[in-house]
């Protein structure tokens, strides 16, 4: 059985999706309107397999700090551009680009937690590109701690 956290961040992509879905479409919404509306559409069922906090803190982070995330990111995507990706491969890298840098998530687990996501939703070109992204980015953190 997957981990509560694993099924968290499937959630947190899956609603990290739909925003980035709305901003790229230029659909006028307010996020804290939207975020409250998909978190109330998690049912009950759902709701005792993840980690409701952690879903928040992913979704708020991820988006409070979506520039820098972005920033990083693009640092590191050779022969890529972030707005190539399909949504859902965005979202994957930026929960775990936000999970690297700001949470005290072990690095390891979020770039795998980020492999395993990306090899569900996405081909296996697109998973190898996360894969070197992150360790890019994990890397440079070794390099600067």
């Amino acid at each position: 059985m997957k981990s509560s956290r694993t099924l968290t961040r499937e959630k947190a992509m899956t609603i990290l999706y739909q925003i980035f879905l709305y901003k790229k479409n230029n659909i006028n919404y307010d996020t804290t309107n939207v975020i409250n509306d998909l978190l109330e559409d998690i049912s009950l069922e759902e709701r005792k397999k993840i980690d409701i906090d952690f879903l928040k803190a992913i979704i708020n982070g991820v988006i409070d700090n979506n520039d820098d995330i972005d920033k990083n990111i693009n640092n590191y995507l050779e022969n890529w551009n972030l707005e190539r990706l399909g949504l859902t491969d965005q979202a994957i890298l930026r929960i775990a680009v936000f999970e690297l840098l700001y949470t005290d998530t072990p690095n390891l687990v979020c770039i795998n937690e980020a492999i395993e996501l990306s090899k569900k939703y996405s081909d296996e070109k697109v998973s190898k590109m996360i894969n070197g992204v992150l360790d890019k980015i994990y890397h440079e953190r070794l390099d600067n701690e």
